[in-house]
């Protein structure tokens, strides 16, 4: 076959194949010290709040359906308290039209959020205001902080910091989703282990 759309595809399955060998080598024991926290939150009666902006949006709405329904169709368990800060419209548009688009999660982690919850801000940037800003705030009302994000990190304080290096955006967040069900799939089975 002679379609040279084919090298678009080898090239984008390379990158993200390079991608993923780095999240191996680089940020499993980041992944597994998530999972503590998130679990260590869970068993003492807490919750996971989620944030992420564009694609990181769609992802808190995933990671928050994963964890109150269930990962696995065959694995029937109680649900596991988890809220995507992304999902409130009403909210959102009236606050960042009222005061400001960079307090959107901050001022849901404000009303919500409870000492020994966990705070997943997810930033392929790394700097991403309004997450950033959320983040302050949950560490301030004695939450964990986890930052999913890219090569540079989260350019905010976090008990956790999984960075996937890589300068492909696209590819960082593939191994975003692949981490978020590593996550829920941990978590899971370590709160419900299955017989």
């Amino acid at each position: 076959m002679n379609d040279k759309r084919l090298n678009t595809v080898k090239e984008h399955l390379m990158h993200s194949r390079e991608t993923f060998e780095r999240v191996e080598l680089e940020n499993t024991t980041d992944i597994l010290v998530a999972t503590d926290l998130l679990v260590t939150s869970f068993k003492n009666g807490g919750k996971l709040l989620i944030c992420g902006n564009g694609g990181s949006a769609a992802d808190a709405q995933h990671v928050a359906a994963e964890l109150m329904s269930r990962l696995h169709r065959d694995h029937d368990r109680p649900a596991i308290p988890a809220i995507a800060l992304t999902t409130d419209t009403s909210f959102l548009t009236a606050y960042s039209n009222d005061m400001h688009f960079e307090g959107i999660f901050a001022r849901q982690v404000e009303g919500i959020g409870n000492s020994g919850d966990v705070l997943l801000g997810i930033s392929t940037s790394g700097s991403s205001t309004n997450v950033i800003e959320a983040c302050k705030v949950a560490k301030k009302k004695g939450m964990r902080v986890i930052g999913l994000t890219g090569r540079t990190g989260l350019h905010t304080d976090a008990d956790c910091i999984i960075a996937v290096s890589g300068d492909d955006t696209q590819c960082t967040q593939e191994a975003h989703l692949a981490i978020e069900h590593m996550l829920c799939e941990l978590v899971e089975r370590s709160l419900y282990p299955t017989s």
